[in-house]
């Protein structure tokens, strides 16, 4: 049996990764609208980020329009930028949003996982049957339905928390923790039908 896992880095204490000086001062510079300082903050970010969305969509020039007009929101809305969260998080905050929008105008029903994004590990209760592949996984979590699909998508690999997947998704965390809970039932009978051949 092997287990499915959230990011390691939600599980532990958070690494200080960013140096906020440096980050204060870049921000900074961006909100006066300093083009170089814009420029080192996308290129700072922007292979991340481009991950991200690609955990999201299959197509790479989709991936690319999603990421550059989630740089230009972050940039048109810098002053919101508080400082209270990492400058990282706030952005990885807009390119989700940014995804799951253009999902939505697509109408696609599709959640693309690269083997890298689903990392294995012994915690949680989401304990896979022995001889499932990443890639029957990857399948069935495609197969959700949409309003479930999301949430174990945000939850599971992208690592967010409840409140969060709640203000992300416009619902209650009632919700959020319900369509989880309904999610992973969901994916684990896909994935104990495809162990047992039925």
């Amino acid at each position: 049996m092997h287990f499915l896992h959230r990011p390691y880095y939600r599980t532990t204490k958070k690494p200080d990764i960013e140096p906020s000086v440096l980050h204060i001062e870049l921000v900074e510079k961006c909100k006066a609208n300093d083009r170089q300082a814009q420029m080192k903050l996308y290129r700072q970010y922007c292979d991340g980020m481009f991950c991200v969305v690609m955990r999201f969509v299959k197509n790479a020039a989709d991936a690319e329009d999603i990421l550059q007009d989630s740089f230009i929101k972050a940039f048109q809305r810098i002053e919101q930028f508080k400082g209270d969260v990492t400058f990282g998080a706030w952005l990885k905050r807009i390119v989700v949003n940014g995804s799951i929008d253009f999902l939505k105008s697509k109408h696609q029903r599709t959640v693309e996982l690269n083997e890298n994004y689903l990392q294995v590990a012994e915690e949680d209760d989401w304990s896979v049957e022995e001889g499932i592949s990443i890639e029957q996984v990857k399948g069935a979590i495609e197969e959700l339905p949409q309003k479930y699909k999301y949430v174990v998508q945000l939850f599971l690999v992208e690592g967010y928390d409840h409140s969060e997947i709640a203000e992300i998704l416009n619902i209650t965390e009632t919700a959020s923790r319900t369509r989880l809970l309904r999610g992973k039932a969901q994916l684990k009978e896909k994935l104990k039908d495809l162990a047992y051949g039925t």
